[in-house]
């Protein structure tokens, strides 16, 4: 799930969250549960759930509803605490230790800090807010990463149909560029295949060929459709991870590419 960043959320929570805020979504107990008695929601992720443990250690936190305004994820733990946030930022990133990366970033009363996965890279952080001056609404989640954007088809590529670059086929196709969107594609001991993209007919000899699909170009590569790899002589079989594809006696492994 997408969600704010640290730095907006606490923003935020420096916005909404006043003395007393707290009580709207979760009161606390009189005397806070024991960091060894939380625990977190089945979704929460290990790094999340490692350092929500360890912040309930360090300030002696006890569980709450995260407050229903915070854009965070499912994956969030929101934790009470008797201190004074000031004291708390210190007692947690004294506990974090190496974990964290560099130290608190503070904007106006509240404050977050991002914190290391076990691969050392930030994978949650932890935001804090005082609930009043001896109160404290501390909140750990995931950080986000953005998903990678598809890339683009290029124009002339079918959807949903596998196709093959010219560079993945090395070793069983030679395949060199005419200029034009123009390629000749060489097997051993058949004649060249030249194909245009965006045209379904391809040149052999003196004749012409038509194939199931037309090759396309992001105008350094070849886009050829595997469909279209029976006209020069090879065979495609399936392969554990991808196809194996077979021309003239030699043979390689791909993974095919579905726009």
């Amino acid at each position: 799930m997408r969600h704010a960043s640290p730095m907006v959320l606490a923003a935020l929570l420096a916005a909404s969250l006043l003395p007393g805020a707290l009580a709207q979504t979760a009161a606390p107990a009189p005397a806070p549960a024991k960091a060894t008695a939380a625990t977190v929601s089945p979704v929460t992720d290990r790094t999340v759930s490692g350092v929500a443990i360890a912040v309930s250690r360090a300030v002696s936190g006890q569980l709450v509803s995260c407050p229903s305004k915070l854009k965070v994820s499912r994956q969030a733990v929101c934790l009470y605490s008797k201190q004074a946030a000031a004291q708390a930022r210190t007692q947690v990133r004294t506990a974090l230790g190496s974990q964290a990366v560099g130290d608190w970033k503070v904007n106006g009363q509240s404050g977050s800090l991002l914190v290391k996965d076990t691969a050392g890279k930030p994978g949650a952080y932890v935001l804090s807010a005082p609930l009043s001056a001896n109160e404290t609404l501390l909140i750990v989640d995931a950080v986000s990463v953005p998903a990678a954007a598809k890339p683009a088809a290029p124009a002339g590529v079918v959807k949903g149909q596998p196709y093959l670059l010219g560079k993945d086929l090395i070793g069983v196709v030679n395949v060199v560029s005419l200029g034009g969107g123009k390629y000749r594609m060489n097997v051993a001991g058949e004649t060249p295949l030249t194909v245009t993209a965006g045209q379904k007919t391809a040149q052999r000899g003196n004749g012409n060929v038509d194939l199931p699909l037309a090759p396309a170009s992001d105008g350094k590569n070849l886009i050829f459709p595997l469909s279209g790899l029976r006209a020069l002589g090879c065979t495609v079989s399936d392969a554990p991870k991808g196809v194996t594809v077979d021309c003239g006696g030699d043979s390689v492994g791909v993974l095919p590419i579905v726009f």
